[in-house]
């Protein structure tokens, strides 16, 4: 990113706030509230908008980039960047630990959710890095471990005219205990082009 800012952790707003966000010298410890998810009824026909959210405005033309490492151990523990218009419509990209292998992936939802993803299991207990850049009707989702090349995840629709926010998220659909430690979130603008990260 060219240019960013780096967002204090008390200057963005919880959706859903979780059980603990403790700010320490190596980012933010978060605690996920067990069986919190964010989903809505495709294929398995509930309405779950319980997941943790800590949200900063992301208006057209700019991009946020969250950092956390990928080190999870139970069936859907999941964390990276939401976006969010309001409860029906959202994304969420990141990583989610699935079939014992973590998978690099993103849910986006129009009245409906669907679900795309990619296993990466090189990354497990790396830095991940995930990007989502507003631009024209669109939001481009990258991700990427370490220092390494950016992935292209996804290209999603969003109004031009959509009052939207964006940060990091976690949930632990299965379980108690899930811990995720963020430990960079920054704003800044949005991509120059879709093939140019």
């Amino acid at each position: 990113m060219d240019e960013y800012h780096v967002v204090d952790w008390a200057d963005a707003t919880w959706l859903n706030p979780p059980p603990a966000a403790e700010p320490d010298a190596d980012g933010l410890l978060v605690t996920a509230r067990g069986r919190s998810d964010f989903w809505r009824t495709t294929s398995y026909g509930f309405v779950r908008d319980d997941g943790h959210a800590l949200l900063t405005g992301l208006p057209a033309g700019s991009a946020v980039e969250v950092t956390f490492p990928a080190a999870f151990d139970s069936l859907y523990d999941q964390a990276g960047v939401m976006v969010r218009v309001d409860e029906q419509t959202w994304i969420k990209a990141g990583i989610e630990l699935t079939d014992g292998v973590p998978h690099l992936g993103a849910v986006v939802t129009r009245g409906q959710s669907d679900w795309s993803l990619s296993p990466v299991p090189e990354w497990a207990d790396r830095q991940v890095t995930v990007r989502v850049s507003r631009a024209g009707d669109a939001i481009t989702v990258r991700a990427r471990c370490d220092q390494g090349p950016w992935r292209m995840v996804r290209l999603a629709p969003l109004a031009p005219d959509a009052v939207a926010s964006a940060g990091p998220f976690c949930c632990s659909p299965e379980r108690d205990g899930l811990k995720v430690r963020f430990t960079r979130f920054v704003t800044g603008p949005a991509d120059k082009a879709l093939h140019d990260a």
